[in-house]
């Protein structure tokens, strides 16, 4: 998806009222067991927000019951076409745009797993940018109800504790994270024990660093005209690097969870954490009196040539053999209706797909809001990658680099190679 492909998107977008998130762990809820027409089963990853959506639903229809599970990405990733293909999914499962994993729109539409729900009347109300990602062949599969971004998180309140100012360019970032690491407070926390966790540091650099210097990076790479290996990725994985050896995160971050790295950025241990905009909603979880801001993460010393990673989150699919199909098309209907946008969009902190929806975002997140008003956005890197492949060989590899077992040359060369394997 290019950045010009965006614009439907931003006209929404400006148009409305000023998390994806993921979770590390298992839990497990359920209701009564109810009759056969009453009961629905839901998989997420939206650990912190699809609790209140499920309780909203289930006020707004008396009688129903909904059982659910939450975990965390990879574990999620790992599974749900293991249990597509057994005949034990749920009806309702979390699916991502586009091609970039495991549980991603195309991966899981091509062998015929989801329910087609182009007939809904959300689906030709989605700006084209999301239509894009959310359909295969033509026909939608995936119910996008939000935009996510991903920039540098601050505690405000361990920030002003500090005595130190979030940086604005590449060369104040490096120095902001040694004068963090001298006071003890490293700048950011960062869990990457949790495989997807690696990648989002890296599309924070890569916004600028990749399509700042080319907004036609994504159409090269399909057409052939362009590698990873042999373009400014390289930039990107040595600036990863170089944040790495300037004392920019905690110490051992392969040995952090995900869970733990909010625990170190809710808390003050850490001054901030660069995720999605999902993790304030998760941040204030754990802090409820705390202030979270959001800025893009300076890769070069230029701000006006910052860029900022923004694009459709997951989203929910219906499993095509689903138990209880009536109920979970009402439950996608709900989630895309404005009453169920605007409490999954503010729960979990994200910007709404519809400017229907009236959502009220946080106030943190006033300059990823005006990122996505100026256009000055690109897609998560992975949504239009060929195959699920290239994003795994990516996470692997740089969980590889962390622990000096590959070199970054080495990882952009594979991706090169399961890239060229197409779909």
């Amino acid at each position: 998806m290019k950045t010009r492909r965006y614009a439907a998107l931003v006209s929404a977008l400006t148009a409305v009222t000023l998390a994806a998130a993921c979770s590390s762990g298992t839990n497990a809820n359920s209701g009564s067991d109810g009759g056969g027409g009453t009961t629905l089963t839901l998989a997420s990853v939206d650990q912190g927000s699809i609790e209140e959506v499920i309780k909203a639903f289930e006020a707004a229809n008396p009688g129903v019951k909904v059982t659910f599970t939450t975990s965390g990405a990879d574990q999620y990733q790992a599974q749900i076409r293991t249990q597509l293909s057994s005949g034990t999914a749920p009806d309702v499962m979390t699916v991502w745009p586009g091609n970039g994993n495991p549980g991603a729109t195309y991966v899981l539409s091509k062998p015929g797993y989801l329910l087609d729900l182009s007939d809904q009347p959300w689906a030709a109300q989605l700006p084209d940018s999301f239509k894009q990602v959310a359909q295969y062949e033509g026909k939608t599969y995936n119910a996008l109800f939000g935009l996510n971004g991903i920039g540098a998180v601050y505690n405000d309140d361990a920030l002003k504790k500090s005595g130190l100012t979030a940086p604005k360019t590449w060369t104040e970032l490096l120095t902001f994270c040694g004068d963090a690491a001298a006071k003890g407070t490293p700048a950011f926390a960062l869990g990457i024990q949790d495989n997807w966790v690696t990648q989002l540091v890296l599309y924070a650099l890569a916004a600028t660093t990749v399509f700042g210097a080319d907004k036609e990076f994504d159409a090269k790479l399909q057409s052939g005209q362009a590698t990873f290996s042999d373009s400014q990725w390289t930039a990107a994985m040595g600036k990863y690097q170089d944040m790495q050896k300037a004392g920019c995160f905690q110490k051992n971050p392969l040995g952090t969870s995900y869970e733990a790295s909010q625990t170190l950025a809710a808390t003050g241990k850490t001054l901030g954490i660069v995720q999605g905009n999902w993790i304030i909603g998760l941040l204030k979880g754990k802090n409820p009196n705390g202030k979270f801001t959001m800025t893009a993460l300076p890769a070069t010393d230029d701000p006006a040539t910052f860029l900022m990673p923004a694009a459709a989150g997951a989203g929910y699919g219906v499993n095509a053999k689903a138990k209880n199909k009536d109920l979970a098309l009402k439950f996608i209907t709900f989630i895309m209706s404005p009453e169920g946008m605007k409490l999954f969009n503010e729960k979990q902190g994200s910007l709404p797909t519809l400017s229907s929806a009236g959502t009220t975002v946080d106030p943190g997140l006033a300059e990823l809001t005006t990122f996505v008003k100026d256009n000055r956005t690109v897609p998560f890197m992975d949504q239009l990658w060929p195959n699920a492949k290239v994003q795994q060989t990516m996470l692997s590899g740089l969980q590889e680099v962390f622990s000096n077992q590959a070199t970054p040359a080495d990882v952009l060369q594979q991706m090169d190679a399961e890239y060229k394997k197409g779909a």
